[in-house]
């Protein structure tokens, strides 16, 4: 929990209390999911009986809040009830990284890493390095939600500062960075095919259209801009939130020390494996099936192909084959009796998270199924489409409803669909570029990500802080850090954009933020 032991308080660290007090009162994660479930039940059958509607501009069709307490509801209910957990997203990708990352603990790799490579890393500089590696992550899509928060609680150990500090730095890289990414990622790909689709409907098809590169220049910037935020906000006030690290069992404590030769040759063997695993990936890339291949050009790319859309058994191996051989090495492992010993010991921790997650997806599924998310972000941005203002405040507002909205519908395709046939033409008739549409899109798409209770990674997070390093953490003690990181992020982001478009330069190949002239249709 963070260090209390400040007699005087500033108005912000009250306020961080006071919310950190009210996000505890929550239920667990699991029984909160079932009053959830209650409640938008209770919910879409008045707004169904309603005839509560929608146009969705996406497709031209009328979108009605269906009644789940109907017999039709009934029936889906049961017909999916197994199959709205057994296909939650979230379950099989954090249980099958959580055997791959544990086998590198079970083992001792990761701390003799931390002994061996780390021991020696100025604090001050671990935030934004932590928060950099998050927002870079991206690239693994919802992988880097996993992975990066408990990879950082270990390394801010190893620099002498909180575990459940680091895991907020990471998550909120890897969340409220989202957009970010030095390289193309699958997300420009999603939302440029969105964008395109939207543009051939509106005048007329391959009449004008957008790369797949179109924001990548301000994604590059945008990269060092959320480190150095996220960094600066860890470092000024989350760190000293939490302040130092007491494990409450002095068994968990962890002190860094030399490692032995046996150790630094476990290592060395660990890196060998890992450097040969890399080079089949990279001869499967190069020269076999894990790229995909241009029609038209024949070269290959990375986005969109079997290497990413199969990124996840490709990291499992990637932290599984080096745990493997430390542990074999150092005899930490001595049978496949000791393997199995190790995975059992990392599902023991799994037990309330399998449990979230078969609520959590008839949850997602109900909120789905009703189409109250699609009604809502309709009704949002057709709130702002008839405001009948402009400029910078009418861009501003774009970013803060896209925000709102993404606060209870977290798929990023699912809102850009819904609102893209929306945002696009209002904007472009302003004379906007529909690349530059789609970026203010994604600045509000990001950074309430790291705080909304509806993404189930943040309560993945939760269960891993509560199994290793503190068993009376809470949401709260998360939203308490995650909620200043991403309203100041917000901000940052939305007074970069203006700087941005004040020195008039390209937010990707051949796009500003004004739409060219000569487009048909378009005067």
């Amino acid at each position: 929990m963070p260090d209390t032991t400040l007699t005087k308080k500033s108005w912000l660290d009250k306020f961080l209390d006071g919310l950190e007090r009210v996000c505890n009162k929550l239920p667990p994660p699991a029984i909160m999911f079932v009053y959830l479930f209650v409640i938008v039940s209770v919910l879409s059958a008045v707004l169904s009986l309603m005839g509560v509607s929608a146009l969705n501009p996406a497709t031209n069709e009328i979108v009605k809040v269906e009644n789940p307490i109907s017999s039709d509801g009934l029936m889906w209910f049961l017909t999916n009830m197994v199959k709205n957990f057994t296909g939650f997203a979230p379950l099989g990708l954090v249980i099958t990284m959580t055997l791959a990352i544990g086998m590198c603990e079970e083992s001792g790799l990761i701390m003799a890493l931390l002994q061996d490579k780390l021991r020696n890393i100025p604090p001050v500089i671990l935030p934004f390095v932590v928060a950099f590696v998050g927002t870079v992550g991206n690239l693994a899509s919802d992988t880097a939600m996993v992975v990066i928060p408990p990879v950082a609680a270990v390394l801010y150990i190893g620099a002498g500062k909180h575990p459940l500090a680091g895991m907020i730095c990471g998550y909120a890289g890897a969340q409220a960075g989202f957009s970010a990414n030095l390289m193309i990622a699958g997300t420009d790909g999603l939302l440029q095919g969105i964008t395109n689709t939207v543009l051939d409907g509106f005048l007329g098809e391959g009449v004008f259209n957008v790369e797949v590169t179109c924001n990548w220049y301000f994604m590059i910037a945008s990269t060092f801009m959320c480190s150095l935020v996220i960094g600066f906000v860890c470092n000024l006030l989350i760190d000293k939130r939490f302040g130092k690290y007491v494990p409450a069992d002095s068994s968990m404590e962890v002190k860094l020390e030399e490692i032995s030769p046996a150790e630094r040759k476990a290592l060395g063997l660990a890196g060998l494996g890992l450097l040969v695993y890399l080079v089949l990936v990279l001869v499967g890339f190069f020269m076999g099936p894990l790229a995909k291949i241009d029609e038209e050009t024949g070269k290959r790319m990375l986005v969109g192909s079997p290497l990413i859309s199969n990124l996840i058994p490709i990291l499992f191996f990637f932290f599984a084959i080096p745990g493997l051989i430390y542990g074999f090495s150092t005899k930490k492992f001595k049978s496949s009796r000791d393997v199995n010993k190790a995975m059992t010991h990392q599902m023991e921790l799994m037990g309330s998270y399998v449990s979230f997650c078969f609520f959590c997806g008839q949850f997602n599924a109900l909120f789905n199924w009703t189409k109250l998310g699609t009604v809502f972000a309709i009704a949002g941005a057709n709130f702002l489409n008839s405001a009948g203002f402009t400029g910078f405040p009418m861009l501003v507002c774009v970013i803060l409803l896209t925000g709102m909205i993404n606060l209870i519908m977290t798929s990023g395709s699912a809102k850009w669909a819904i609102l893209a046939p929306v945002f696009v033409p209002m904007l472009m008739m302003l004379g906007y570029h529909p690349g530059f549409i789609q970026l203010l899109y994604r600045l509000g798409d990001s950074p309430t990500n790291a705080f909304s209770p509806m993404s189930p990674y943040i309560w993945v997070t939760l269960g891993v802080a509560q199994a290793k390093y503190d068993k009376d953490a809470k949401i709260g003690t998360l939203a308490a850090g995650l909620f200043p990181i991403a309203m100041v992020l917000q901000v940052a982001w939305i007074v970069f954009l203006g700087l941005y478009m004040l020195t008039g330069l390209p937010i990707g190949p051949g796009v500003g933020t004004a739409l060219p002239a000569g487009i048909p249709g378009m005067s």
